[in-house]
């Protein structure tokens, strides 16, 4: 059997910077990918400003920034009774202040350059995990699909929402109850639109539109197990809709077709308890997320920021018993930040979105909320949102022993 003293299952944005810090503070981790290449539709594909700062502080902004990225500052929103920025990410008082919206593999060939550039780190793509290997109570390493098998001192799974290694763990599971699905799509955009994050809600619609250069990635909200009926329909029907909310949409929706609207359909939950001996679960593998603010993918990197500083002096001590300390230790860090996230989000579902998806026509229609006319009044006050989504409850720092300085660019290797 071979042996490694970190399993990382999983190799997204999570798995690759678990992965490389841990590598950086010299212990043996092998990084696990179930796929031949990261070349996927990730559907959002943002990187938050507290993922930028992260990114700087290991050195790789000069990588980061020869990739295609879209720079998004402002989150405006057009309602029945007018428009508002939301929130202002050019406020805030971080080094890259704004969101980065750029192709996920891009991203992850850029941290897995990095980490290979590291002796004691190990990338395996097409190694799919199945199983867990257990001796008595403790994982002691994993199962996959071409029979072999791989232990190590800690499994950590990065494996996301459907985990095959959460599933196998039999860790307990809170889930929320949630009332919203999302219809992800593009459309084309065109040079004079307008930029940055746009939302447009009324009676009935829930559309948001994520500037990407040369079109729109676009999240129609809808209500929970309405997909079927929606496309029952036809979709010149659905071109309607569409350009009834957004009327400069018209005459460029003629071949978005159902096949090219993918349904999301939005979970929230969280493990009550992320580890056991010689298992850790972080990211969404932990607590999976709704896509209401985006920030996923942030939440998912602060917890390996978080798990990669607390594991790493135990890992290089192989102390069994530390490691697991260092797994509770983990789940004390992160837990806060997400249990108020998560509430955040399950309140927006409940007491924003599904109540606009349900409005009728009424005599205040257009009547914008108080707090949209308070930020719209002071414009000061589009900080806070702005620092919530950009930077998240507990932002996570590069440890000491994973900065460099700016490395130079590299050519990354085909996935």
């Amino acid at each position: 059997m071979e042996r490694t003293t970190c399993c990382v299952v999983g190799g997204g944005p999570a798995g690759m910077v678990l992965g490389l810090i841990l590598a950086r503070a010299g212990v043996e981790v092998t990084v696990l990918e179930k796929h031949g290449d990261f070349l996927r539709d990730f559907r959002g594909d943002t990187v938050h400003t507290s993922t930028l700062t992260l990114i700087d502080e290991l050195g790789l902004w000069p990588r980061f920034d020869q990739l295609p990225y879209r720079a998004l500052t402002r989150a405006r929103i057009r309602m029945d009774g007018g428009e508002a920025t939301l929130g202002d990410l050019s406020r805030l008082d971080a080094p890259h202040p704004m969101i980065a919206m750029t192709p996920q593999w891009h991203l992850l060939d850029m941290l897995a350059t990095a980490a290979r550039e590291e002796p004691t780190f190990t990338l395996r793509m097409r190694a799919e995990v199945t199983g867990l290997v257990r001796t008595g109570e403790r994982v002691t390493g994993v199962r996959l699909a071409d029979g072999s098998e791989l232990a190590a001192d800690l499994v950590v799974a990065c494996d996301g929402r459907d985990s095959r290694v959460r599933a196998e763990s039999g860790l307990p599971l809170h889930r929320y109850d949630v009332p919203i699905d999302v219809e992800w799509f593009r459309v084309p955009r065109h040079a004079d639109d307008p930029d940055g994050g746009l939302g447009r809600v009324g009676r009935g619609r829930f559309l948001v539109m994520l500037d990407r250069a040369d079109y729109f990635q676009c999240a129609l909200v809808i209500g929970k197990g309405t997909d079927a009926r929606l496309r029952s329909g036809r979709v010149e029907a659905f071109h309607d809709f569409l350009v009834a909310m957004n009327p400069w949409l018209a005459g460029r929706l003629d071949d978005l077709a159902w096949d090219d609207v993918k349904l999301l359909e939005v979970s929230l939950d969280r493990l009550t308890r992320w580890w056991a001996p010689g298992l850790l679960c972080i990211g969404d593998a932990a607590h999976a997320m709704s896509p209401i603010g985006g920030v996923g993918i942030n939440l998912a990197v602060q917890d390996a920021v978080a798990a990669a500083r607390l594991l790493a002096a135990p890992l290089l001590a192989h102390d069994p018993a530390a490691v697991d300390r260092a797994g509770r230790a983990v789940q004390r860090r992160r837990t806060p930040a997400t249990v108020i996230t998560q509430t955040a989000q399950d309140l927006a579902h409940r007491r924003v979105v599904a109540p606009v998806l349900d409005a009728e026509p009424t005599d205040d229609a257009d009547r914008m909320p108080f707090p949209v006319r308070l930020m719209k009044r002071f414009p000061a006050l589009q900080w806070l949102p702005a620092r919530v989504v950009g930077i998240g409850v507990l932002p996570e720092h590069a440890p000491d022993f994973a900065r460099r300085p700016p490395l130079p660019v590299v050519a990354a290797p085909a996935s």
